[in-house]
């Protein structure tokens, strides 16, 4: 079945939306056709070859839609269910799932290799990180699919598959915030916005959310920030001064910039604990003398996914968005159609984007 699609012909090349050949599903798979998908930063990353994936593919990994048929041996959807993409499904079995960790999970993007759907010529088209969720309509294995819990719109809850759950559990899991404590938060896209909202659910006392651009300062502030800071040489120092000379107690870095990582790690205070989300490249190199290291005693740690479990953790924040504490409507504030989606990227690459939401 021929269906619309954006697709990544190769590293660096532009995005072309096009006519791909999907197939049935087969044993294990799921058809889905989506309702909206989110343009995240990762992909930005995967088109630019900053994360490797086999090409020509199918980009877009945060998503939700409905099933329109599913192959044998699938049992927990059916046809006409509302669900939500997760691009990272563990398998069980390896040492990371073994140990609880799942995000972690050695096997998760296995998928990415395989043969997806063909283009118009016959060439083979891979899936991203699995799901392909930039097309009308998708297959994917049945691990990669999760039921919508009640209360959550069907489009907003695209951005559950990777925005919301990485800002909560930067929050939630990784920095375990309590209540009480300190936060700032460094970048204000989609993630940042998510990981603003988390932090205000936690309880923490102060939110500080640091950017470039002073234009996100609205939406910073309706996100949970009680302060916000205009990135600089000397963002460290204005954080201090709003902490009584501290430093917060979590710092949660969400752009992946050596400087800002930096930032973020300087704006802790002594025995605080520094998260970092964004995903940087290779050449973002970060150093610390050993002696600081010694005298500040912070814990310094990756995230990955937010060191999610999202069939634990997607009951849990549609609860959330049930009551009202999560606005998934905030994180966004453009929404496109397939059609958008180059001119998103130019968007994210020139500084000026990153929080689209594309409607089917």
């Amino acid at each position: 079945m021929a269906v619309r699609a954006a697709v990544l012909p190769a590293i660096g090349a532009p995005l072309e939306i096009t006519g791909i050949e999907l197939p049935d599903p087969g044993p294990g798979q799921v058809r889905v056709r989506l309702a909206a998908a989110g343009v995240c930063h990762s992909d930005l990353s995967l088109s630019n070859g900053t994360m490797r994936v086999p090409v020509p593919a199918v980009l877009g990994h945060e998503g939700a839609g409905t099933v329109v048929a599913v192959g044998e041996g699938v049992t927990h959807v059916s046809p006409g269910a509302p669900v939500v993409l997760n691009w990272a499904p563990s398998c069980g079995t390896c040492h990371a799932c073994t140990l609880g960790e799942v995000w972690l999970c050695a096997n998760a993007l296995n998928g990415a290799a395989a043969v997806h759907a063909r283009a118009a010529d016959g060439t083979e088209l891979h899936p991203g990180l699995n799901v392909a969720a930039f097309a009308e309509e998708t297959v994917v294995s049945a691990s990669c699919v999760l039921p919508l819990p009640d209360g959550v719109p069907l489009t907003d809850a695209a951005l559950l598959g990777c925005a919301v759950l990485t800002g909560y559990g930067a929050v939630h899991h990784s920095a375990q915030v309590r209540p009480g404590e300190t936060v700032a938060v460094f970048g204000v896209g989609g993630v940042g916005l998510a990981t603003l909202q988390s932090a205000r659910i936690a309880g923490a006392s102060r939110i500080v959310a640091v950017d470039v651009s002073p234009e996100k300062e609205e939406l910073a502030r309706v996100a949970g920030a009680t302060d916000y800071v205009l990135a600089s040489d000397t963002t460290p120092r204005e954080i201090r001064a709003l902490t009584d000379k501290q430093g917060v107690d979590v710092s949660v870095e969400c752009v992946g910039r050596a400087v800002s990582i930096r930032a973020a790690w300087e704006s802790t205070r002594r025995g605080g604990r520094t998260t970092v989300v964004g995903i940087g490249g290779k050449d973002q190199e970060v150093t610390f003398n050993a002696l600081e290291i010694f005298h500040w005693g912070r814990t310094l740690s990756g995230c990955v996914y937010g060191n999610t479990d999202p069939a634990r953790d997607l009951p849990v924040l549609a609860g959330h968005v049930r009551e009202g504490r999560m606005d998934l409507s905030a994180l966004v504030t453009e929404r496109i159609g397939l059609e958008g989606i180059p001119a998103a990227f130019e968007n994210m690459l020139a500084g000026r984007g990153g929080r689209a939401l594309v409607v089917f």
